[in-house]
């Protein structure tokens, strides 16, 4: 009985200390050096860290604060927002946005991590792409 109390403290030990170790949180400048293809661009792999970084970990849009009715916490929330227009850059609210354009306000706005042009770029890509959910 000892063996198997023993065995299991150290099976609960060894989970608790993998556990620990996971790091899951992305860092603006880990978003920053990621490069995003020229195609092939992955809402998932690409396009949703830079919404995590840029545009909710700073109380904006996320799921709570919604500003501007928008929530960019998932694929389901941007797309659905009505800010993107699958494969038609030019009447997609989100890139006059990141692109300061048609007299959108400038996103982010001044003070907050700004975008890189890869990062715009990629944005722009996924939505010729056709905005999917990869």
């Amino acid at each position: 009985m000892k063996k198997i109390i023993v065995s299991l403290s150290l099976l609960f030990s060894v989970i608790l200390v993998s556990f620990a170790g996971c790091k899951d949180t992305v860092t603006n400048q880990q978003v920053d050096d990621a490069i995003i293809p020229a195609s092939g661009v992955s809402f998932g792999k690409h396009i949703q860290p830079i919404f995590n970084v840029k545009c909710n970990s700073s109380q904006c849009h996320n799921d709570e604060t919604k500003a501007g009715g928008l929530s960019l916490t998932s694929w389901t929330n941007a797309f659905n927002a009505g800010v993107i227009n699958e494969s038609d850059t030019t009447t997609s609210r989100l890139v006059w946005a990141i692109k300061g354009q048609s007299g959108s306000s400038s996103m982010p706005p001044f003070g907050y991590p700004g975008l890189t042009q890869n990062q715009i770029n990629g944005i722009i890509t996924w939505i010729k792409e056709g905005a999917k959910n990869n």
